[in-house]
């Protein structure tokens, strides 16, 4: 446990998604305000929002691309890079993890509304998510973000 994956717990239990937690607990390191990476990361919650790449990694992603995603075309060879980096980070929460899909990491399809109604009245949510998100942080952590 780290300081950083226990403040991006804390806001996913203040309610903000998976997505924006990850982002929001890295964000100002790398010099974008926390408001607008919480608005950034909205619509990544839920998988994308219907049960498909876990709103941790996408987050997780969006910090790779902060550190090392090109801007212009004259950054050369950053692109390849940050591709590199965001395959490696996504490699590592698979096999800790054994999936990157929302889906399959909750056990039930969000992307249907009965499935996403017998998810929240079960307490996955806050089960599953905060150890997903605490797992996305460290894994960044140790890749040095």
């Amino acid at each position: 446990m780290s300081v950083l994956s226990d403040r991006a717990v804390e806001l996913f239990f203040e309610g903000f998604n998976c997505s924006q937690a990850v982002l929001g607990s890295f964000c100002e390191k790398y010099g974008m305000e926390q408001e607008k990476a919480f608005a950034l990361a909205t619509g990544l919650g839920g998988g994308i929002r219907c049960g498909e790449a876990c709103g941790s990694v996408t987050g997780g992603v969006l910090v790779v691309g902060l550190k090392y995603g090109n801007s212009n075309q004259q950054q050369g060879n950053s692109k390849a890079l940050c591709y590199e980096k965001t395959t490696e980070f996504i490699n590592k929460f698979r096999e800790r993890k054994g999936s990157i899909v929302c889906r399959d990491l909750l056990g039930y399809d969000i992307g249907k509304k009965e499935e996403m109604a017998q998810a929240a009245e079960k307490g996955i949510f806050k089960e599953i998510c905060p150890i997903m998100i605490r797992e996305a942080v460290e894994i960044l952590e140790e890749l040095n973000y």
